[in-house]
């Protein structure tokens, strides 16, 4: 016969609500309650019946995390560690991509809700006209947008991208692109004013092209036109695109570091493995990743019922891309 929860209670000498608290959501009890519960649990072979419990409670322990694009470097961070956090709270995490077509993500959404507890999106494209009906799919969290009178996890670009404009103020630059990502992008918004109120601070002038999808052969098309203006650095949208203007330049002849200046935006692995090395702006995913779950979690149980935004901040990693201006 299977051993059940109120068998391995009896042996604890705990009640019932105690064990499940210590093998389901193991923050709430203390350590050495947890420690005595699991350690009863494994020498009587006690195996939970996850789908009894969610009939029980009305929940299925998953979690959906929506993305627009698993294969950007900038969101893989956020999967680990989404997928980590919900592991150790006794979760499951259910995956799903709208491949960067904004008019599938809603549907997708709903989809996804239907079979999980709670969403965790991650830079949503869906139009600010439409973002209440995403809200309307409750419990979700945002990551990377804020969106009014939901919770949202809020990956701040403003610093990180104001220190690479001085950055390159400091080496001389007096004229620097910035290459815009895609135009529904929250995030670019975001960092396309935080590099404008600097140069303008700092008397510098930003010179703009783009839209671009974040993709390295977008920074390929990007690096002729940057070399047929005046400046003399840039500022990528993200690490996907600074990487296709380094791949261009070299072909070029052109001294990434040297004659020109290149700066992205996530510090994926590629940014540090790159020839040059690439100055980048590094984005705290793995954190925004941990708080989102915790969240939604917060947003489940209760115990978070007016959610604040919450903000990471960003800073700025510099490596050899970057150098004085030509003279």
């Amino acid at each position: 016969m299977a051993v059940t929860l109120a068998d391995v209670a009896a042996a604890a000498g705990l009640s019932g609500s105690t064990v499940s608290r210590a093998l389901s959501d193991p923050d709430k009890v203390n350590a050495a309650t947890r420690e005595k519960v699991v350690r009863i649990a494994g020498e009587m072979g006690y195996v939970p019946n996850h789908t009894a419990r969610s009939l029980t409670i009305g929940r299925t322990d998953l979690i959906g995390l929506l993305v627009p694009d698993i294969a950007n470097p900038f969101f893989p961070p956020i999967i680990k560690a989404v997928q980590a956090r919900a592991s150790a709270k006794g979760r499951t995490v259910v995956i799903a991509d709208i491949d960067e077509r904004p008019g599938d993500e809603l549907e997708r959404a709903r989809q996804l809700r239907k079979r999980t507890d709670g969403l965790v999106i991650a830079s949503p494209r869906t139009t600010d006209a439409r973002l209440a009906e995403l809200s309307e799919l409750a419990p979700v969290v945002f990551v990377n947008r804020e969106v009014p009178d939901a919770a949202s996890v809020i990956i701040d670009s403003g610093d990180g991208m104001a220190q690479a404009v001085e950055h390159l103020a400091a080496l001389g630059h007096r004229v620097i692109g910035y290459l815009n990502g895609p135009r529904r992008s929250w995030s670019n918004e975001q960092r396309r004013q935080a590099i404008g109120s600097t140069a303008d601070r700092l008397g510098l002038t930003v010179l703009e092209y783009g839209p671009y999808e974040p993709q390295v052969q977008s920074g390929v098309h990007a690096a002729d036109l940057l070399l047929a203006g005046e400046a003399t650095a840039v500022i990528a949208y993200d690490d996907l695109i600074a990487l296709g203007v380094m791949a261009r330049l070299t072909e070029r002849g052109i001294r990434t570091g040297t004659d020109i200046s290149v700066i992205g935006v996530d510090d994926s692995p590629m940014s540090a493995m790159a020839y040059p090395t690439l100055t980048t702006i590094h984005v705290p995913g793995a954190e925004a990743g941990t708080v989102a779950v915790d969240s939604l979690l917060g947003l489940l149980d209760g115990t978070i019922e007016h959610p604040e935004p919450i903000r990471l901040e960003t800073r700025l990693v510099v490596r050899s891309s970057t150098g004085p201006a030509p003279r």
